[in-house]
């Protein structure tokens, strides 16, 4: 939330993920500083970013949410996904009793929101708009997910930079992001600020642990996030199929939204690099599956194959499905392809737990859980800190933020003993001014 003399400015507007009593956070009364917002700015889609937005309208705000038009695709899916799985969550858990809530019900509707996607407005990168005589902004690519800007303010001629979440310097199929050279203020990520991505190829540990799991007769089950993470892996596989390294087995796309999300990638093609060529070769290597009728059915079969489903923390979606029928056979594969947040059954498995819940009722994991590091679409430290050596002076104050605590405080330290710069980890409420 960023207040200046005229206008108050909002980047970004998550859900709390992860542990319950970060979840239950998305619960509590509506903000008083969101009730006179003039304007929301949305880095990119990802419901960490985006999945308040709705509560947001709900209680009020009809200002513009501005983004570019790749990042209001994939929000729209996105927003819908949660909606709805939300409603069946609630529903199923009345209907069978798993609830300790009398009635159990969404965080919002469908119809919510439709009525939050009206407000969106969306903007062409690398040009400055106006928002008024003293504001302007522009919208950086930052090569995290499709759409995914970082953006810049210039209040009076102070220029303030709020990071988004910044992708890899070498990305698999988006264009890496883009740098800039002066700040006055800066506001960066810090998922990864105490660590650096393995170097292993991922393509070459993908196809492992198909072997690994082909030679068992088992299925590989992939949590799989539907938007970049999924298409990642489509196109490593594609790659795989034309390299005819592939077994013979089917691939499916279990996922509405990623169905959806795998399809505006397609259609954005400017916005990654992906060559039609390429694009083909996805397109014959996996089944995309949205029908529910069918997805039940793949399920119900036993034969060897490999499903990409969602979510990816395995906190929702069709993944539970498949993981409550596979999880306690040890023929079968958990292959975990991104971050897990503390609290998810994602991080759970990583973890080593014997048992998981599914539903309801708990089953021993017997299946082997393995993990590919190198997919991240988050810039690890060395590349965070490539980013900020662009600038070519010194920020005022740099602002560490979107890490668990761990990494953001690391990150600091790694910022002050490496650039010299004046830096602090941002404190959730609390208030700085800015000369």
């Amino acid at each position: 939330l960023l207040e200046t003399e005229t206008k108050k400015l909002l980047i970004d507007c998550g859900l709390f993920q992860g542990l319950k009593e970060l979840r239950l956070k998305n619960w509590e009364e509506f903000p008083p500083e969101f009730k006179d917002l003039d304007e929301v700015f949305l880095t990119h889609a990802h419901l960490d970013h985006s999945g308040y937005l709705p509560i947001l309208t709900k209680n009020g705000y009809n200002g513009a949410i501005n983004c570019t038009q790749a990042t209001k695709e994939l929000t729209e899916i996105i927003l819908l996904d949660s909606a709805k799985i939300q409603e069946e969550d609630s529903t199923r858990a009345n209907k069978h009793g798993y609830t300790k809530h009398q009635p159990a019900k969404p965080l919002y509707k469908v119809e919510e929101v439709k009525r939050c996607l009206s407000n969106f407005k969306t903007f062409a990168l690398n040009q400055w708009h106006r928002i008024d005589k003293n504001i302007k902004f522009k919208l950086l690519n930052s090569g995290h997910i499709l759409g995914s800007s970082f953006i810049i303010l210039d209040i009076n001629g102070k220029i303030i930079v709020f990071s988004g979440d910044l992708g890899r310097k070498e990305p698999l199929i988006l264009h890496p992001h883009q740098y800039i050279e002066k700040a006055d203020y800066v506001i960066v990520e810090s998922t990864y600020g105490n660590r650096n991505h393995e170097a292993l190829s991922a393509q070459d540990k993908l196809l492992e642990y198909i072997k690994l799991t082909f030679s068992k007769g088992g299925i590989l089950a992939i949590p799989t996030f539907s938007v970049e993470r999924a298409q990642e892996i489509i196109y490593l596989l594609s790659q795989l199929k034309q390299k005819q390294l592939l077994p013979n087995i089917p691939i499916y796309l279990d996922s509405p939204m990623g169905v959806n999300a795998t399809n505006i990638y397609f259609a954005h093609k400017s916005d990654h690099k992906l060559t039609n060529t390429a694009i083909e070769n996805m397109q014959s290597t996996v089944q995309l599956i949205s029908n529910i009728e069918t997805s039940k059915a793949i399920v119900n079969d036993e034969n060897p194959k490999i499903v990409l489903a969602g979510s990816g923390m395995v906190t929702g979606g069709r993944i539970l499905h498949y993981l409550n029928k596979l999880i306690s056979d040890k023929k079968n594969t958990v292959l975990i392809v991104g971050y897990q947040a503390v609290g998810t059954r994602g991080r759970a498995l990583l973890a080593g737990d014997s048992e998981i819940k599914f539903f309801g009722n708990y089953h021993k994991v017997n299946a082997e859980i393995f993990k590919i590091d190198s997919f991240s679409g988050h810039a690890d430290q060395s590349e965070l800190l490539d980013w900020l050596q662009h600038f070519k002076t010194a920020p005022k104050l740099t602002f560490i933020n979107h890490g668990e605590p761990h990494q953001s405080e690391a990150f600091k330290v790694k910022i002050k003993t490496d650039l010299k710069w004046n830096c602090t980890v941002a404190k959730m409420n609390e208030v700085y001014y800015l000369d």
